[in-house]
């Protein structure tokens, strides 16, 4: 059962469109997680930050002055945590305010409970701290960017604001910008960290939209996406090809299997003629009329085995025991040969000009050589219209002999040229509709041309005729 064409290029389109369109939803949704994980970071290093510039204030307050005992029996870090990580609560002095005693286990996990201790307990040392010092936003900023060095993002420009709440008005109390020119667009993004017991001083960052960041911690995911859509382009693209390729060659199949069995029926069906002709009504005894008819007879079985001939040299010549009869050939008298030949058969009046050397030789395949040169000769026949103008020029040069056989036929036109030499392949011939083949004379020459370590091109202008230029090592 063969899909149509048609049917194949809808599938390949839809399996490209689905592929892209499920790696654009799988970047999407990895772009939306890290994103969130971006913020999430950013609002996490506020907090990271923010504790080890205390405890950089701590470790001050503790060699420059003589309040360790105070900080000490302030900051009983470590039997408060014992505490809260018995009972899951904690207890704040009664001087800061504040006091919780009610065991949390009941209304939040252990995991929950634990982030509450620890921001408690974190804004706890804020509190009494903030008495003795004030926050010091350069080491802030600095343990910010170390802190966002450490996660992978090495250069971040923000502005950090310490904010204060008074009733309903919000006092911007400290700011620092990094780098020292940096200035948030109006698009840019804000991020808050609340660090005081009664919610009324807070940090917040302001930083550019983070897509750009995001995207650069997406790159090689990116790259590689891409990477994989355009192995993907490329592998459908040439599947398609190969698809259009295939189709095209049975086509032209198809039209050889027509045109090979029109090209040899026509012979068998003369010769057949011929041969009725003696048998059934006394053709045989005319002297003049029996030689004729075996003339014609013995015209047709040679055609015949032309074609034969290539046939069989286009099978046998992509076996691996194909092998060429090399011999020194005289060029002159195969090529006066072959004219006289083609001239007797021309069914059109048909001049051709030979200009060449005396004695020249070429080590060739004899029978080769001469089924490519008659090819040739054939193919300028057919396309020269109603009169064939011939002109065989050989010549020897740096070991190469090179024979031309020019016509001045319709010409070929300049995009048909590079296909000339394929197998099957006809070039449309418009109005002239006398011209047959079956496309395998010019891929024949190309073959055999390779098999001798040679070359065939092909010159030719629209109107102006054609020249095919045929080169084989001499020795």
């Amino acid at each position: 059962m063969k899909i149509p064409f048609k049917a194949i290029a809808v599938l390949i389109i839809l399996s490209l469109i689905g592929v892209f369109a499920y790696q654009a939803y799988w970047l999407t949704g990895l772009y939306s997680s890290m994103k969130k994980d971006m913020d999430n970071c950013l609002a996490e290093t506020l907090q990271v930050s923010d504790y080890n510039e205390m405890m950089a204030r701590c470790d001050s307050l503790k060699r420059n002055s003589n309040i360790d005992k105070y900080i000490k029996s302030s900051f009983e870090v470590d039997s408060i945590m014992t505490h809260a990580g018995n009972s899951y609560g904690i207890h704040i002095p009664n001087r800061i305010g504040l006091e919780i005693n009610e065991p949390l286990s009941s209304t939040v996990d252990k995991n929950g409970t634990l982030e509450l201790l620890t921001k408690y307990f974190q804004r706890g040392i804020h509190s009494q701290l903030d008495l003795f010092t004030e926050i010091n936003l350069s080491t802030f900023d600095s343990l910010f960017n170390r802190t966002l060095a450490m996660r992978g993002i090495i250069f971040l420009p923000h502005r950090i604001e310490i904010l204060k709440l008074h009733d309903e008005d919000t006092t911007i109390v400290r700011s620092l910008n990094y780098p020292p020119g940096f200035i948030p667009s109006k698009k840019a993004d804000s991020f808050y960290y609340n660090y005081d017991l009664y919610n009324k001083r807070y940090y917040r960052l302001w930083v550019e939209p983070t897509d750009m960041l995001v995207f650069r911690q997406m790159k090689g995911i990116l790259y590689t996406s891409f990477f994989i859509i355009i192995i993907l382009g490329i592998s459908f693209w040439y599947l398609t090809r190969i698809i259009l390729r295939q189709k095209s060659v049975e086509e032209m199949k198809e039209d050889f299997t027509h045109n090979i069995t029109h090209e040899l029926k026509t012979p068998i069906a003369v010769a057949y003629a011929a041969n009725d002709a003696m048998l059934n009504f006394k053709g045989a005894e005319n002297p003049e009329k029996r030689h004729t008819y075996l003339q014609i007879i013995q015209a047709q079985l040679k055609q015949l085995s032309g074609l034969v001939e290539q046939i069989l040299s286009m099978s046998m010549e992509q076996r691996k025991n194909f092998r060429l009869n090399y011999e020194e050939i005289d060029l002159k008298p195969m090529l006066e040969t072959l004219i006289r030949q083609h001239q007797l058969k021309a069914d059109k009046p048909m001049d051709c000009h030979l200009a060449m050397m005396d004695n020249t030789t070429i080590y060739a395949d004899r029978i080769h050589l001469y089924n490519m040169i008659s090819n040739l000769i054939d193919n300028a026949v057919k396309y020269s219209g109603e009169k064939a103008d011939i002109c065989i020029s050989v010549t020897v040069c740096n070991g190469y002999v090179t024979v031309k056989v020019s016509d001045k036929g319709i010409g070929i036109p300049g995009d048909k040229q590079k296909h000339l030499f394929d197998k099957f392949y006809r070039v449309p011939t418009g109005n002239l509709h006398n011209v047959k083949g079956y496309g395998l004379g010019l891929y024949y020459v190309k073959t055999m041309a390779e098999q001798h370590k040679g070359s065939i091109t092909v010159e030719s202008s629209i109107g102006k005729g054609s020249t095919f230029i045929l080169q084989i090592p001499g020795k």
